[in-house]
């Protein structure tokens, strides 16, 4: 891929450091750890801009220095208490002339408040990568009995029967609860790279798997020129929005159709802005998407996660999937930065920052089990959050030495938990297909964390907020340990499910109705 021409225009985002760097993740575990003062006490827009605010003079020197190099005043918009500076349709040639590729022109007084400017050395997705679900043509389920709640459904008898709606609501303890906050409870599902879904796919996919909700639909959000076609969806967008809707009935369910472009800008950051603006945010939101960690540079990676980190301090759930590679696709040969070429395993981003919930696949019942290609690892950008201490030193000291050198131990471990990923029926233009991946345990998992922000909602209770710190504390008692099954890739057989915590499923998979016996107490 070639450079744009240099009378294309961008929109050029510069984020300046907080005054205070680590307020806002201070102030995330306070509202999200059980037993503090402040928790549950979820941020208002204006509280969490206030958090991340640069200093005024620093505000000032980067304005100044915009106007020096010719960018007016009126071009430039600022987001989150001005910790984000937008140049909105800057000619290529004037970024170049601003960056110079390495922000050599920056104030020397400037550079240290400078966090990342977006896009220069990650200039946009061409594609955002994702991680696609394995499809095939699906063939009708047959096998039907009654589970709890009346609804007929397909009993999860096997590693290679399709795994519907009916046995997951039965499987993860679902069925019986009926949603009493839907017009306050929300779950949001992120798309990008002109993936968006059907409202007849819906229909018939309801029509054939759950028969008392025929009358699912979602609300359409469009962001930065994101694209909708309703007749012509992609699978990605399929398998969210038709298993979200089918675990959380009848929450208000949004897909948001985000573009990324050179010209309109990272898509996550994209949407991040969009949604970070809104004065009521959803609850929780699904993302199937991802790519290898280290194809991003560490200093956006650090910028989004700490966006993400925003929106766990208002009080949403964000969930990742950790991709369909095991431990990583191919030969895994990646470059340090004097050129040479290691092998190191994989982990995907977004799900290794530490303020998502990342989530892989399993598979089976009594017992289920690892699936092959679930995601897992261990971050090199984010060292292990304080959350995962208990946990994460116990899995190291049993794999020894096994793996030394292609994974870092000090790092974020991934997933956190995992869903079943295996042979799902979707309903794809009309035609019964079946995919398989943690594209499909993410939306899973996000309809099980809706229902629960549902409980919370309808007790007058606030919602759940950034997950991981319950996750790994109180609510440990209301997830399945996952203890067999692996991850291989890399040409390796990767890590094995165990006891406890492990990068394969996490800390398992999750019971809803122990979970609500759990989040009643507090």
């Amino acid at each position: 891929m070639g450079h744009p021409p240099a009378d294309t225009t961008i929109d050029l985002h510069i984020a300046l450091k907080a005054k205070n760097e680590n307020a806002l993740i201070d102030a995330l575990i306070e509202v999200s750890s059980p037993g503090h003062p402040k928790h549950g006490e979820h941020l208002s827009r204006e509280e969490v801009a206030e958090l991340v605010a640069p200093p005024s003079d620093v505000l000032e020197l980067a304005n100044a220095w915009l106007e020096h190099h010719g960018v007016h005043p009126s071009t430039i918009s600022t987001k989150h208490g001005g910790s984000w500076l937008t140049l909105m349709g800057v000619p290529v040639s004037r970024a170049n002339e601003l960056l110079n590729a390495s922000y050599q022109l920056l104030p020397a007084a400037l550079v240290e408040h400078v966090q990342n400017v977006a896009p220069t050395t990650h200039f946009g997705f061409p594609r955002t990568p994702r991680q696609e679900p394995l499809m095939h043509r699906g063939r009708a389920t047959t096998e039907q009995t009654k589970v709890p709640g009346g609804e007929p459904g397909t009993v999860l008898s096997s590693r290679d029967q399709d795994v519907t709606p009916s046995s997951l609501r039965s499987f993860y303890k679902t069925s019986r609860y009926v949603p009493l906050a839907a017009g306050w409870n929300m779950l949001g599902v992120a798309g990008y790279n002109d993936d968006w879904p059907s409202p007849d796919d819906l229909r018939h996919f309801m029509n054939h798997y759950r028969f008392d909700a025929t009358d699912a639909t979602y609300r359409l959000v469009q962001i930065k020129g994101g694209g909708y076609s309703p007749n012509n969806p992609t699978n990605e967008a399929n398998v969210n929005i038709q298993y979200t809707s089918a675990i959380a009935y009848p929450t208000t369910n949004i897909f948001y159709s985000t573009g990324g472009s050179e010209t309109v800008g990272d898509p996550f950051i994209n949407w991040l802005n969009h949604v970070l603006g809104l004065l009521s945010v959803p609850q929780t939101v699904s993302t199937p998407y991802g790519m290898p960690e280290h194809t991003v540079p560490p200093d956006y990676a650090t910028h989004v996660c700490n966006l993400f980190a925003q929106l766990g301090a208002r009080g949403v759930s964000v969930l990742f999937s950790t991709g369909n590679d095991g431990v990583g696709r191919g030969n895994c040969l990646v470059q340090d930065s004097s050129g040479n070429s290691r092998v190191q395993f994989l982990p995907a981003f977004p799900s290794t920052c530490p303020w998502v919930t990342s989530v892989g696949g399993t598979t089976g019942y009594n017992p289920e089990v690892a699936a092959s290609l679930s995601g897992g690892g261990f971050s090199v950008y984010f060292p292990r959050p304080s959350y995962q201490n208990n946990v994460v030193p116990t899995f190291l000291l049993n794999i020894g030495g096994q793996y030394n050198g292609l994974y870092n131990p000090g790092g974020r471990g991934v997933p956190d938990i995992a869903l079943q990923a295996m042979n799902f029926p979707i309903v794809f233009k009309n035609e019964l297909w079946e995919v398989s991946g943690t594209s499909a345990s993410t939306p899973t998992a996000a309809g099980i964390i809706s229902l629960l922000n549902d409980y919370r909602i309808s007790n007058d209770r606030p919602p759940l907020g950034f997950l991981n710190v319950l996750l790994y504390g109180i609510c440990l008692e209301g997830l399945n340990d996952i203890t067999s099954g692996s991850n291989p890739g890399c040409n390796t057989d990767g890590f094995s499910a165990v006891p406890g915590w492990d990068p394969v499923t996490g800390l398992g998979s999750l019971d809803f109705e122990r979970l609500v016996a759990i989040l009643s107490r507090w």
